[in-house]
Formats: structure tokens, C-alpha cells, sequence
């Protein structure tokens, strides 16, 4: 999660604590601080969405990279060197066993693999002949499917992390615009509280965040602006 995100849902989960401490009677007050709950807690089943599939992907990726090691430094290196030794007297074989390259993208060594396979299936007997083992072709596609599964993880994982990365963001800048409303009313009924202003500025504060610089209106307009935040006297 973002860290700004993080930031701004603990601070609306701080308001929530505040506005139930402080309830109020007034209309108005139960809907918007209930709006703020409600998005509220779509936002923590969103945002553990969003871990979920971070957490998936970073697992599949790391299962991937071993599968991967495994496959091409064990298992394909095996098979490829039979596949040489057997070539000696076939030698419409000799291009065919060839070692994927290192540098190659998952999916295209993945396909290579399945080709080396493809390959060898017909003939087992012979490369077995020349010194491979009976399960090795079983063990290369056990694997190479399991690749496949890690690759469709780590893709489905990235999909649910993006998504709902945004959908966090989204209602994220909802709850921001519900503390706005609930920052109108707490100055509203608060405003000639020092202590009350004071506790209220620390709950909805945003470590990291800029702060909002309201100027002082010019000289001799006719209005005083209160020291506390508050509805600022009639004239």
C-alpha cells in the first residue's frame, strides 16, 4: 500500500474514533459520519485485497525463480547433454537438444523447454540408452506445469494488486472529502474550544502531507479571524 494511502486511512480512522467520542445531535451529523465509516471499512477490505495480491504475487514470483533454476541448471542440462551423446549416431537430433538461454523471459524459456520435451518424448527409449533416467521426461513436465501455474499466479496476483490499488485511491479521496465535511462541523462546534481545536488538529493531521496555509483576510474588510479555528464573529 502507498504510504500516503496508509497515512490518510489512519487518519480517517482516527476521525471516526473522535466523531464517536464527540457524538453530536444535530442533522447531518449521524449520515456523514456513517458515509465515513462505511467507506471506511470498504477501504480496509480493499486494502487487504490488495496485500493479498501482493502477497500471492511475491510467493509465485519467488516459486517461479526457483522452478526456474532447478529446471535450467539441473533438469534441461541433464536431458541436453543425453540428448548430445544420443545425437552422435542420430544426427538429425543434434538440433534439437540445445540449452535454453539464460537470458530469455520466463515464457520463452518455459516454450523451450516444452520443445525439448516434445523432442525427447519419441525418443525415450534411445536417450535412456544413452544414460538418462527413466522418470527424468516426467519430472521436466511435473515441473515445466508447475512453472506454468507460478507464471498465471504471479500475472493474476499483479491484476489484483494493481486493481485494487486503485480502487483504494478511489475511495481513499472519498474519505478525505467526508473529513472535509466533518472538519467544517467540528470547527463549527468547536471553534472556541482551544483544547478541543487542538485535539481535533492532531487527529486529522497527515505525517508527510503539506499543510493547508489559510491567509488572513485583508485589513479592514470588517472581519476578525479567530484564533481558534472558529465561526468568526458577527460585525
Amino acid at each position: 500500500m502507498d504510504t500516503i494511502v496508509r497515512r490518510k486511512l489512519e487518519m480517517a480512522a482516527r476521525v471516526r474514533e473522535f466523531c464517536r467520542a464527540h457524538a453530536s445531535t444535530e442533522p447531518g451529523y449521524a449520515p456523514i459520519l456513517a458515509r465515513l465509516e462505511d467507506r471506511l471499512t470498504k477501504a480496509t477490505a480493499i486494502a487487504a485485497r490488495e496485500q493479498e495480491g501482493r502477497v500471492a504475487a511475491r510467493g509465485a514470483r519467488n516459486h517461479r525463480r526457483e522452478l526456474r533454476r532447478v529446471l535450467h541448471f539441473q533438469l534441461v542440462r541433464y536431458l541436453v547433454a543425453v540428448g548430445s551423446v544420443a545425437a552422435k549416431d542420430r544426427a538429425e537430433l543434434a538440433e534439437r537438444f540445445k540449452l535454453p538461454s539464460g537470458n530469455a523471459t520466463n515464457v520463452a524459456f518455459l516454450a523451450s523447454v516444452r520443445a525439448l520435451l516434445a523432442s525427447a518424448e519419441p525418443q525415450k527409449d534411445l536417450l535412456i540408452q544413452a544414460g538418462m533416467k527413466d522418470t527424468l521426461l516426467d519430472d521436466l513436465d511435473r515441473m515445466a506445469s508447475e512453472m506454468e501455474t507460478a507464471i498465471e499466479t504471479v500475472r493474476t496476483g499483479r491484476r489484483e494488486h494493481i486493481g485494487a490499488r486503485a480502487d483504494l485511491e478511489s475511495i481513499t479521496a472519498e474519505l478525505v472529502d467526508q473529513v472535509k465535511v466533518l472538519d467544517g462541523m467540528t470547527r463549527y462546534r468547536f471553534g472556541d474550544n482551544p483544547d478541543m481545536m487542538a485535539e481535533w488538529k492532531a487527529v486529522k493531521a497527515i505525517p508527510g502531507q503539506p499543510r493547508n496555509v489559510v491567509s488572513p483576510p485583508p485589513a479592514g474588510d470588517g472581519v476578525v479571524p479567530p484564533s481558534s479555528g472558529g465561526v468568526a464573529p458577527a460585525a
